[in-house]
């Protein structure tokens, strides 16, 4: 709509008479607007990278230094010890700088750099406080004295409200472990793993490399760590997402569903307005720094840094590499609707549109009765297949009007499905959630944007979801929708009808995109249509609510909710293969600074030997539930390890690639990196924001949402403990080797028996 403004603001015609200029001031003023919001918003970054940089020191302090070192010289006190008379003499002599006026500047200068010199003082301390981690490891319920005193100064530091990157700066860095310690988990991890030959191979291996390989790599890991914000963060990023060249659908992609039990409105275009809304309304928070960041007990921050790559971000597809294209700005939406792409402003004369606005434009497209042009409908399978093909028909078809419009699409937002389809929980049909899951997960193949940083899906009953490219780990994007979907049901809200409240205005259509494709782009577009569709029909999916308890239950165990679970995946891992394997699950380092993700090794000595313990019929309930609790103790210990920056496979991998950039071969890495991960597990965060008390709207709780199989022959599990009684689990498998839904079986069934082990049986075994 801007450029339209733009187009028709200014008019002419040559006459005899000379130029003829036609003014349209609606257009003038709407530029107007438009230019005004766009300098608010500079204002609003600059004023909040200075409040940003100074924490947590604020300006009426500067203030308050200034009146005080003022006051002092006053009263005849030098609190400068003669720098004020120093500086005093250093100023240049003029009529117009009175000795007054000297005395007054060289106040204030003295007083800015004493409050700067404090400033970096408190963000030193607080980077020395944000160091300590011995909180974590202490027993639950039990505070030492020095973590109760580390904590009333964490308090103090930040008594001043923070915004989101408040924090940021005073983040300790990452720290790489020593080899020794590395090496010596690593052979315990895979102990359980390895007959013993195979680990006595192993374990020489390991000797050699820590005596002659590992010490020439270690240095130079280090020197890496003093001159980069974090050791693993960028090798992370690029060679493991940005250079993978297979589908980054089913492979590295994931989703998140919508609330389990309710559906706020059935109105495809209500709903998706309300939503749309709501997320750029996270986007303003976002960027004016007014969202806080995530505090562990309430005093220790997170790295926020992934949160500006949610919106205006597109993976940009290359023969080696992808790039991720990130833009400052965006105002306008990518839609997409029975097989045409829509540009869809999300801005009028500088102001956010009302959702009744939105709802009128979306209503608008699901009534178009335009087809598809060309090659138009199946477009996005590009982005769903192999990166190479996808990058030669980037470079090779896109230009002219294809330019403009796949600019639309990769500078927008985000990315919008208004979906033919129906999808949600129905208890009458059994495997709605899998189809659900499936549909966010690949959906056709050619109805996702998969290079965005997510794909809005939004159903044809109101149903809503999203596809996430992986620029953002999942605990990100999970914030963002917790916000989202508390945001629509509990403040913006719908009419009794279900349309969006208020009414719309008198705005331009949407705009249609346009696309000249050859044939040759179509007959691209089908081969990459062709993997896509061979990889999602190869994907299997169980998604089941597990209601027989929670962690209410598991809690009166005295157990961690997730080592729980993990454990009780180990035994259904064991029941559907009859062995044990190599898992991952997903915890996260961003207590650190551009800390994203490090690995925890579920199956331990402790945990095989419990498992066994259950195969076994003379184990007795007592020995069972020793095993249990050293298992559980052991996979806590082994978060807290990852938590803290002394995980094992993040400085491995760093290891691993620092040996091909210096051109050094290591068969012990080569072969620890070759491992395959077979079960691959993660928790999706819940209640991260507490907009709303789920006691009071226990059918408010969220579905979760997961990710495909990264082993061809294991499985994906992902689960979100919703409430006190509710845990959903999404497993994924590919055919024919396993099957999620005799796994989803062996998971429920090993929650039940591990529960039977501490006297609090579950009410029901049939849930």
């Amino acid at each position: 709509m801007a450029e339209a403004h733009q187009a028709v603001a200014f008019q002419f015609t040559v006459t005899p008479e000379g130029l003829d200029f036609h003014l349209s001031r609606e257009a003038v003023r709407q530029l107007y607007l438009a230019a005004v919001h766009s300098w608010k918003k500079r204002l609003v970054r600059a004023k909040n990278i200075f409040l940003t940089g100074v924490y947590p020191a604020s300006p009426s302090s500067w203030m308050v230094v200034v009146m005080a070192t003022a006051g002092s010289c006053y009263c005849q006190v030098d609190p400068s010890l003669g720098l004020i008379a120093r500086i005093q003499h250093w100023l240049p002599h003029s009529e117009a700088l009175t000795p007054q006026a000297q005395t007054v500047v060289s106040t204030v200068l003295f007083s800015t750099g004493a409050w700067l010199a404090a400033v970096l003082l408190f963000r030193r301390v607080l980077r020395l406080l944000l160091s300590y981690h011995g909180w974590m490891f202490e027993p639950h319920g039990h505070m030492s004295r020095s973590t109760r005193l580390w904590i009333m100064l964490m308090k103090i530091m930040s008594i001043r409200k923070p915004l989101l990157y408040s924090f940021q700066s005073s983040l300790p860095k990452l720290p790489v472990p020593p080899v020794k310690a590395t090496v010596a988990r690593y052979l315990e991890s895979v102990r359980p793993l390895l007959d013993d030959d195979k680990y006595a191979e192993m374990a020489a291996l390991a000797e050699e490399f820590q005596e002659k390989t590992a010490p020439r790599l270690q240095r130079y890991l280090r020197l890496k760590s003093w001159w980069t914000t974090n050791y693993v963060s960028d090798w992370w990023e690029e060679y493991i997402y940005l250079r993978g060249r297979s589908p980054l659908m089913v492979n590295s992609n994931y989703y998140a569903m919508d609330f389990l039990y309710v559906t706020p409105s059935p109105i495809q275009a209500a709903r998706a307005a309300n939503v749309v809304h709501a997320l750029i309304l996270y986007r303003r928070r976002l960027d004016r720094g007014e969202i806080p960041p995530m505090m562990a007990l309430g005093v220790v921050p997170m790295c926020s840094y992934q949160s500006e790559r949610m919106f205006n971000t597109t993976r940009i597809p290359g023969k080696e590499t992808d790039t991720l294209l990130h833009l400052a700005d965006s105002k306008h939406l990518a839609v997409y609707h029975k097989g045409r792409f829509y540009k869809v402003w999300l801005y009028y004369g500088g102001q956010l549109l009302p959702p009744a606005d939105l709802e009128m434009q979306f209503q608008r497209i699901l009534d178009d009765p335009s087809p598809p042009q060309p090659g138009e409908e199946r477009l996005a399978a590009l982005t769903a297949g192999e990166r190479v093909p996808w990058a030669e028909a980037r470079a090779r078809f896109f230009s002219g009007p294809n330019k403009a419009a796949l600019d639309a699409i990769e500078r927008a937002a985000f990315f919008l499905t208004l979906d033919e389809e129906e999808h949600g929980q129905e208890p009458a049909r059994p495997g709605c959630l899998d189809a659900y899951a499936k549909s966010l997960l690949h959906g056709r193949c050619y109805d996702r944007w998969f290079d965005k940083s997510f794909t809005l899906v939004v159903y044809k009953n109101g149903k809503v979801g999203a596809n996430a490219e992986h620029s953002s780990d999942a605990p990100i994007v999970g914030h963002l929708w917790e916000f989202m979907l508390a945001t629509d049901k509990f403040q913006l809200g719908y009419t009794e009808g279900g349309h969006c409240k208020g009414d719309p205005g008198q705005l331009s259509p949407p705009q249609r995109l346009r696309w000249d494709i050859p044939a040759e782009g179509v007959a691209a577009i089908e081969a990459s249509l062709r993997v896509a569709r061979a990889l999602a029909e190869d994907v299997d999916f169980c998604c089941f609510p597990f209601s027989t308890f929670g962690k209410g239950l598991i809690k009166r165990c005295r157990t961690s909710p997730d080592a729980f679970i993990q454990i009780a995946l180990q035994l259904a891992h064991f029941r559907d293969k009859g062995s044990f394997c190599l898992t991952y699950e997903a915890s996260m380092t961003r207590l650190f600074r551009e800390g994203r993700t490090e690995t925890v090794r579920s199956c331990t000595s402790e945990s095989t030997a419990f498992v066994r313990s259950m195969a076994d019929p003379r184990g007795s309930r007592s020995e069972r539930q020793r095993l249990f609790k050293a298992a559980a103790e052991k996979h806590q210990q082994l978060y807290r390890l990852a938590m803290t920056g002394a995980g094992i496979d993040r400085h491995l991998f760093c290891l691993y690639l620092m040996s091909r950039y210096l051109g050094m071969q290591s068969p012990f890495l080569a072969k620890v990196l070759a491992e395959p991960w077979r079960l691959s597990t993660s928790q999706t965060p819940q209640q991260q924001l507490k907009m709303f008390d789920l006691n009071k709207f226990p059918d408010h709780v969220s579905s979760g949402g997961g990710f495909g199989p990264v082993a061809d022959d294991g499985y994906g599990v992902s689960y979100i403990i919703a409430g006190e009684n509710l845990i959903t689990f999404h497993v994924s498998s590919k055919f024919p080797e396993t099957d999620s839904q005799r796994f989803a079986r062996n998971i429920r069934q090993a929650m039940l028996d591990i529960a039977g082990l501490f006297d609090k049986p579950p009410p029901a075994a049939g849930k």
